[in-house]
């Protein structure tokens, strides 16, 4: 498979200039005496729930804070611990009340000074928007005096400032709209010109409060093909890349290019379907699946290793203990065990199981711009017919749309960063609870919701650790995902390039600092 890859690479490097002609390359703005940098990256994308910039919009505010544009009250050290950035300090009052004291030197690209009524005007519209911060935040009301603005919830929220660093809480300029889903921030580069699907292009922020940024122009192009991706930086139509494949790494090791790596919580996991039409609403369909996957052989072979294999929700450390937690191991047959004692048993001799007359076909959904998901859907297929499970692999653009039917997928295999406030909250809140916004499998287990309202008030961080550990036993003893791998987050770009550095959280991409010498 891997040579076939670097062939393909190789073929595909006389194509690629034809097919990004526009996109910018090695010798643009030289001309012009400007510092200019074009940004290859798989996932700015509609599929991916980042149409736009826009924070409030989805998932958005990943783009807008990966690209310079905006930036959070509290931001994360690649220990994922909370420091100051937008918010000088900040102080839990009580309970239910938080005082942040704001930056005195701050302006939006759009010139209006960014003080607490900015702020406050911002979250107001941000909880109004979308339904996910809302329910994170639990935001009573506000009150803004000066550079102090303090916030009160419904309910503690012990997790607040973790929130808050999240990239819908990127702070924008309201009043400067949404024209375009382009939006004014506080960052190192102002967004002039997008296209959903194609290319942002960004300026640099000249009175940012950080400093002067290195570079006068940056596109960011929209490049969902791996191999177009690779193509692309090696014949200097992009100067950097995000979202390569791994089995293209090899083309660029060596003293013509960087790779930034770092271990992250991104995840590549399954969610089983609960409802009552699916094959996974079975337990033993769903713990046959757990058992049937080899994370072992897909992080070694297919991810090149760079990945581990994964346990539990989270990587393993004191904070989430993904360690600490049991889950099935790879044992094909100890799954035909499970299927056959469930009376799920080949009879007509297609290797194929059947139970009251229906087949043991799992639909699988998945998605092509997280690059390995495609690999994973066809490891899976092939471990998975051996014990006797006919999988139909769906990847597609569209997961979005197909998820929202739930007769037309069993599993849906994703790509996620699992702690990306450094908190382990978030991932339940968002995937697994009854209310969780992303639950779309429609499962359900009353413990682990109780749980959860405990986490939820609790401020012990010790005691939230213990609380994660519970809740993850919980779904997977109900088997109800299955968690693939953790993955080594990488960016790469022309040794020229300098300070494009990968970051635990995967934020904070574009910086002031990041040059082109």
């Amino acid at each position: 498979m891997k040579w076939k890859k670097l062939l393909a690479l190789a073929l595909g490097l006389c194509l690629s200039a034809g097919a990004l002609a526009g996109c910018g390359n090695d010798t643009a703005g030289k001309g012009s005496g400007e510092k200019v940098l074009t940004i290859g990256d798989t996932t700015f994308n509609s599929s991916n729930e980042e149409p736009d910039i826009n924070p409030h919009n989805s998932y958005a505010g990943w783009a807008c804070i990966r690209y310079g544009v905006g930036e959070t009250l509290i931001k994360y050290s690649d220990n994922m611990e909370i420091q100051p950035w937008l918010a000088d300090k900040w102080e839990n009052v009580d309970p239910l009340t938080w005082k942040f004291t704001l930056r005195d030197d701050v302006t939006f690209s759009s010139g209006r000074k960014m003080d607490a009524a900015a702020v406050k005007q911002c979250f107001e519209h941000l909880i109004a928007n979308n339904k996910r911060a809302a329910q994170d935040l639990k935001i009573a009301s506000m009150e803004a005096n000066g550079q102090e603005l303090i916030i009160r919830t419904k309910e503690p929220k012990p997790a607040l400032l973790n929130y808050l660093g999240d990239p819908y809480g990127c702070i924008i300029d309201v009043d400067a709209g949404f024209d375009k889903g382009l939006v004014a921030g506080t960052g190192p580069y102002i967004a002039t010109d997008m296209k959903t699907d194609d290319h942002l292009v960004l300026k640099k922020n000249d009175k940012y409060w950080g400093g002067t940024p290195k570079l006068d122009k940056i596109t960011i192009r929209t490049i969902t093909d791996g191999n177009t991706l690779a193509n692309a930086l090696q014949s200097g139509e992009v100067q950097a890349a995000y979202g390569m494949a791994y089995e293209s790494y090899p083309l660029f090791r060596n003293d013509k290019y960087t790779i930034s790596q770092i271990s992250t919580s991104r995840c590549f996991f399954g969610k089983m379907n609960f409802d009552a039409d699916s094959v996974c609403a079975d337990p033993a369909v769903r713990q046959a699946i757990s058992m049937g996957i080899d994370k072992e052989n897909f992080v070694t072979k297919l991810l090149d290793g760079n990945g581990f294999p994964a346990n539990g929700v989270f990587p393993e450390g004191p904070a989430f203990g993904g360690d600490k937690v049991k889950a099935e191991k790879f044992d094909p047959e100890g799954a035909k065990k499970v299927l056959e004692a469930a009376g799920w048993v080949d009879k007509d001799g297609d290797g194929i199981r059947e139970k009251n007359g229906k087949k043991l076909v799992v639909k699988w959904l998945t998605y092509p711009s997280r690059q390995e998901l495609p690999l994973l859907a066809e490891s899976a297929q092939a471990t998975l017919k051996d014990i006797g499970i006919q999988v139909e692999v769906n990847s597609t653009a569209d997961h979005n749309q197909v998820i929202k039917d739930s007769k037309a997928w069993d599993v849906y295999a994703m790509a996620n960063v699992q702690a990306p406030t450094g908190d382990p909250e978030y991932w339940f809140t968002v995937f697994a609870t009854s209310t969780a916004t992303k639950n779309q499998g429609k499962y359900h287990n009353a413990k682990l919701d109780e749980l959860e309202a405990k986490m939820s008030q609790e401020f012990d961080p010790a005691k939230r650790a213990q609380l994660a550990l519970e809740m993850q036993q919980v779904i997977l003893d109900d088997h109800a995902f299955v968690f693939c791998s953790f993955l080594k987050m990488s960016m790469i770009a022309k040794a020229n390039v300098k300070n494009y550095t990968s970051h635990a959280c995967d934020y904070y991409q574009i910086t002031a600092d990041l040059d082109v010498e």
